[in-house]
């Protein structure tokens, strides 16, 4: 019994950690426009606990739209030299820097929050993902270049163990050449 208790204490945490996070005050849609690269990646979901040693860095194309949402394009270039690219578009909230969709490869509906960002060098993206009753959290650092600074990347760390994340599953991921244009 005591180690279920411990487990849903855990469970609880995580979730009003994830709760409490809040965008980015003067938030600006159109400064987050562009190509970002993927340096950091934290999350307790079970298929990156079983995945993240092989994952590496990825782009994402931030393009705003004329209603205020943002179109996600997301590609990684494959060990075997394939791309693995994603597509969604985060819908606007009544909240400036927060986002919501549905993920259209998952099936998740995922609350996305912008968290921290200076345009142009790097931005701190929180996401509570739910899907068939279960919650998991996501955050992300991206970098307009490939390489952040330290300070960058203890805000990183920080947030994503705020977050309830374990420190084993907050990762930098290693430099990988990037897809060609679709």
């Amino acid at each position: 019994m005591t180690p279920l208790l411990a487990l849903l204490g855990a469970a609880l945490c995580s979730l009003t950690a994830s709760a409490e996070v809040v965008p980015l005050a003067n938030f600006d849609l159109q400064a987050m426009a562009g190509k970002w690269y993927l340096i950091g990646f934290a999350t307790n979901a079970q298929w990156f606990v079983t995945r993240k040693a092989t994952m590496k860095m990825g782009t994402a194309m931030l393009t705003p739209t004329a209603e205020g949402d943002l179109d996600l394009s997301y590609s990684s270039l494959s060990s075997d030299g394939s791309c693995w690219r994603k597509n969604n578009v985060a819908k606007k909230t009544d909240v400036p820097g927060q986002f919501t969709y549905v993920c259209q490869r998952y099936g998740s509906v995922n609350d996305m929050r912008v968290v921290d960002a200076k345009y142009d060098e790097y931005a701190l993206v929180h996401t509570t993902k739910k899907k068939n009753g279960e919650i998991s959290t996501v955050t992300k650092l991206y970098g307009r270049g490939e390489e952040v600074g330290a300070n960058v990347m203890e805000k990183f760390r920080q947030l994503a163990s705020e977050a309830g994340t374990l420190p084993e599953n907050i990762v930098f991921l290693p430099k990988n050449a990037e897809c060609p244009a679709a």
